[in-house]
């Protein structure tokens, strides 16, 4: 799941804890075949029969709702496997292909690892949660080494705290389910901060690319020094920071940011690439063809900056994927759809033709409810 959808999601349960209503989360922790979602999505589901967010293209949300209603009422979680194939699937003909395991749990906002989870998701922290899908317990555990709670059993605790320290550990987290030396499945569900969209420059084409970001759950930042531009009402939800070329060394990006020069102005360009550079994030892009990078950087030699081949391999441009794109929206969802597969490791290409997987193969052992 993205920010934004855990966002919602936790908006939602957070009300509802309120007003005294019971919930429970469904969480996808298995997928084989094709399926719309990954493991690791979520579903809010109240007494109410509401819910929020999705587990599906609409297929299974019916079926998840009823089942959640009885994981409320009783407190027992389930795991619950829906075959998505044609003939199957209480003879709708639904045809995805593949199937689906959905783990469905009563929320119990007392419970210490319940409490920390929720935590971590409303402060955007990285932590997991490592749940046996034998309903043995469940785990919370933080990247600096901090585990709440205990299982039963000293050797599937050790492997279930390991697992989650290392799915952490990756450069892109994913939630999986891995199988423990004595076959136990062992979902991990993974929280990271939302990755940062850095803009340097807040003309009219920042703002479609920002309310995009945000939405997709990035968290936005946009520099410039002119004060007209930076409001909250030309880019809602980002975080605003008012400076000049010669202040830039008050701003330093996350660890997982993704920075953009987009000034339209040569000048600051220059000086905005050489931050962005200097600053170690991974993906540094300059919008507009590739002769303005390269003045960019010949302006920058000419001045004596001198730039590393490491750095230089970060830099990006022409950014955005060859969609045809012309106005400001268009461009933005050129973007994003390019950040999107350069973080998750694809290509961008077309689907239709492509022979291989459509996600990411199956490097874990699998398990099966069978």
């Amino acid at each position: 799941m993205n920010a934004a959808e855990t966002r919602a999601l936790l908006g939602a349960l957070n009300a509802a804890l309120a007003r005294g209503q019971r919930a429970a989360v469904a969480s996808v922790v298995g997928v084989r075949g094709s399926a719309y979602r990954r493991e690791g999505t979520r579903m809010l589901v109240l007494e109410d029969g509401a819910q929020v967010c999705m587990l599906s293209g609409g297929c299974l949300e019916a079926e998840v709702v009823e089942v959640a209603l009885e994981v409320i009422r009783t407190g027992r979680p389930v795991l619950t496997h829906y075959d998505l194939s044609e003939d199957a699937t209480w003879g709708l003909g639904i045809g995805c292909g593949g199937s689906v395991d959905v783990w469905v749990e009563r929320v119990d906002a007392t419970d210490p690892v319940t409490a920390a989870w929720l935590a971590a998701l409303d402060r955007e922290q990285a932590a997991a949660l490592a749940v046996p899908l034998d309903g043995g317990g469940r785990l919370f555990v933080t990247p600096a080494g901090g585990v709440t709670g205990q299982l039963p059993d000293p050797a599937l605790h050790a492997f279930a705290v390991e697992a989650a320290r290392s799915r952490l550990g990756l450069r892109e987290p994913r939630a999986a389910t891995l199988a423990a030396p004595d076959g136990t499945p062992v979902f991990v569900d993974v929280n990271v901060p939302p990755p940062q969209l850095v803009l340097y420059g807040a003309g009219h084409d920042a703002v479609p690319l920002a309310a995009q970001a945000y939405a997709l759950g990035y968290n936005v930042h946009v520099i410039d020094p002119r004060p007209a531009y930076l409001t909250s009402a030309r880019f809602p939800g980002a975080t605003l920071h008012n400076l000049a070329p010669e202040d830039l060394h008050r701003f330093t990006p996350g660890e997982r940011a993704h920075l953009i020069v987009m000034n339209h102005h040569l000048d600051r360009d220059r000086v905005c690439l050489a931050h962005a550079l200097r600053s170690g994030a991974d993906y540094v892009g300059v919008l507009g063809p590739r002769s303005r990078a390269e003045d960019l950087l010949r302006a920058l030699a000419e001045e004596g900056v001198t730039l590393t081949p490491e750095q230089l391999a970060r830099l990006r441009s022409p950014i955005g994927l060859r969609l045809g794109a012309e106005a400001p929206e268009e461009v933005a969802l050129s973007i994003l759809a390019e950040l999107m597969a350069w973080r998750r490791g694809y290509d961008g290409g077309f689907l239709s033709g492509h022979t291989g997987r459509i996600h990411d193969a199956v490097t874990h052992a699998p398990f099966s409810l069978s």
